[in-house]
């Protein structure tokens, strides 16, 4: 979706004709570009004075339930909970975050969708348009092939034929990425041993590798001191949340960026390698329609 509406893609929108576009435009009645002999208009003014233009009484959104959805991260997890901001979460990937957030059954999702361009930007716009929705960074973090305790012979992709693998479900970003990788090692899911039952969190993952149950999973090194696995770094990812931009401004998401951003939460990163809170509060993404 491009920053600027072409003359036909505006008379379109309003279901007018081309010629009355550019009577508008000509008048100063509607916000426009002038650039190389063409008229363009700024979708998110254009959306501005669509919302200046309405009548008629103003009805109330309905509340947004106090749950934070989307991908699993150990430190934000750790971070609900030792912030008290009254938040729940129901991790489910990152896919099903955007379909709940879409049908406004959290207030925010979290996300490391990668992307040509970036990362999560594209898929939260054909998720949602241009609906009022913050993407907020949270950190970059190292992602990789964890293994459990005495498995060798593995140092990338080309070297899971016929391991025991510890899979997460269809939703997660990470899920889509192994198999992505998987592919481009030449490989299918018929290739390898499967776990039966999918991990549908990051620990969950983790768990399942430090009990022996799978020799390989494509997970968070954050998490391989804690359950005494080896890892191989692949890739540093970038993690968002992406808010409600009403509940952005609510005290329970401010409680809990403000202690995102404290000095205890720093010291957690810490322990917890691979972790990079630099970027901590950026904001990636606004979105036009207020």
């Amino acid at each position: 979706m491009n920053d600027y509406l072409t003359t036909r893609e505006l008379a379109d929108l309003l279901r007018i004709g081309e010629r009355k576009v550019y009577d508008l435009a000509g008048n100063g009645e509607v916000p426009c570009v002038r650039a190389v002999g063409k008229l363009l208009f700024p979708r998110a003014e254009i959306t501005a004075w669509l919302n200046a233009s309405r009548s008629g009484p103003h009805v109330a959104d309905a509340p947004l339930p106090p749950i934070i959805a989307g991908s699993h991260d150990p430190l934000l997890d750790w971070a609900l909970r030792e912030s008290r901001s009254e938040l729940a979460s129901f991790y489910d990937g990152s896919y099903d975050g955007l379909e709940r957030l879409a049908a406004r059954s959290a207030q925010a999702a979290g996300l490391h969708i990668r992307e040509d361009s970036g990362w999560n930007r594209d898929a939260l716009r054909d998720a949602l348009g241009e609906a009022p929705v913050v993407l907020v960074q949270i950190a970059e973090r190292q992602r990789g092939l964890l293994l459990s305790p005495g498995t060798g012979g593995v140092s990338d992709f080309s070297d899971l034929a016929g391991r025991r693998v510890a899979l997460r479900q269809g939703s997660a970003a990470s899920q889509r990425e192994f198999e992505t990788r998987l592919t481009g090692a030449g490989l299918t899911l018929q290739d390898i041993n499967p776990l039966p039952v999918r991990a549908r969190t990051e620990e969950e993952l983790a768990i399942a590798l430090h009990d022996g149950k799978a020799e390989v999973g494509f997970g968070l090194g954050a998490l391989a001191g804690l359950y005494g696995l080896d890892f191989i770094p692949l890739a540093v990812e970038r993690f968002d949340l992406a808010i409600w931009r009403r509940a952005w401004f609510e005290p329970p998401l401010q409680k809990l960026m403000r202690f995102l951003a404290s000095p205890a939460c720093a010291e957690r990163a810490a322990e917890l390698p691979g972790y990079d809170l630099s970027g901590l509060g950026t904001i990636h993404y606004n979105g036009a329609d207020g």
